[in-house]
């Protein structure tokens, strides 16, 4: 479906076959009850570690399902740096799927594909953000027993437009294409985290996130999918096995789990997640907190984050001027102000 001005989905296009409603996981909401537990966990792997958003965790669960005939769906970059859903079947074409993506990710044909596996009888591990595994599970309309849903607490999804935008704003600037993006470079610390750009004349944009105009954008709000400001899906009820993020606050709760390298916080949801656990965490520095506590410095898990006062305005003239001049005339960045998710 072709995408409106902002870079969504342009619900003008619709034909009106009605499928979209009898699957969708909003309209259909399927209740779930559960205890989740909480651990602080960061992979012994200290390369792994280093190269992943927060302590490593995503990795071994998605190399225990490859080393078992597995398939892993997860968001990765295209050649344009698009984040799409993609899958691997080999430990080697994991690392696409390293590393937060702060874009919203096009599903495709993946619940498709994954459906094919499951029938199949194949492990298939299938990652994204809550409200998409919500849609796979009501897209397939039935449960297996050798699927595991991973998800992760979702500040929200910016626009794939700002996203365009963004790149090619620093495309022009630098005179050549980007070669390689990273979210959350570590090179001045987990907590601290910056935007990291490479480029094919060798060039690099390294800028912490409070300095950063995609980051600034993105954590200020002012460009989040509408739907994100009223997100269903904010709950520790949730319908994945496993729900994994940055465990910000941990130097209050386990300061001995801290030294700013990443520290991942993972609620263990169901039955299937705990055996994915108990089969990767002799692989793990690992503790289990309380979960309230843990909730108290992430509240981006059960509560939605306000619409920024001027999106409306931020969109009507992301065609208009640049980038960087868009983001100074409508944003005022403060860090201290930067609530933790």
């Amino acid at each position: 479906m072709p995408k409106v001005k902002e870079g969504f989905v342009n619900h003008d296009k619709c034909i009106n076959c009605g499928l979209c409603e009898k699957v969708c996981p909003v309209l259909n909401n399927t209740p779930v009850n559960n205890e989740p537990k909480a651990y602080a966990c960061i992979n012994k792997d200290e390369k792994i570690r280093m190269d992943s958003s927060s302590g490593g965790t995503f990795t071994l669960i998605a190399e225990q399902v490859i080393n078992s005939g597995g398939v892993v769906f997860g968001a990765g970059f295209d050649e344009d740096f698009t984040v799409v859903h993609s899958y691997a079947e080999s430990r080697e074409s994991l690392s696409n799927f390293h590393g937060s993506k702060y874009v919203q990710s096009k599903i495709g044909d993946m619940y498709k594909q994954a459906e094919k596996f499951l029938k199949q009888r194949r492990q298939v591990l299938f990652t994204g953000t809550p409200c998409q595994i919500a849609g796979l599970k009501s897209y397939l309309r039935k449960l297996y027993d050798n699927l595991l849903c991973v998800d992760f607490i979702c500040f929200g999804v910016p626009s794939t437009k700002v996203w365009k935008k963004y790149i090619s704003y620093h495309e022009n600037n630098i005179g050549a294409p980007v070669r390689r993006v990273s979210f959350r470079n570590k090179k001045q610390g987990w907590k601290r985290f910056s935007m990291f750009l490479s480029f094919d004349n060798g060039m690099k944009h390294i800028e912490s996130f409070d300095k950063d105009f995609f980051m600034q954008a993105f954590l200020k709000k002012i460009c989040l999918r509408p739907s994100c400001h009223a997100c269903n899906f904010k709950t520790l009820h949730r319908q994945s096995d496993i729900t994994l993020a940055d465990f910000w606050g941990v130097q209050n709760l386990l300061p001995e789990m801290d030294d700013d390298k990443g520290t991942s916080l993972v609620f263990i949801n169901s039955h299937r997640g705990e055996l994915i656990f108990e089969q990767i965490k002799d692989k793990l520095l690992y503790n289990m907190v309380d979960l309230n506590e843990a909730v108290r410095y992430n509240l981006s898990a059960v509560k939605s984050v306000k619409q920024h006062p001027n999106r409306e305005n931020f969109f009507k003239e992301l065609d208009l001027i640049s980038f960087d001049a868009l983001v100074k005339k409508y944003i005022q960045f403060n860090v201290s102000k930067i609530k933790e998710n």
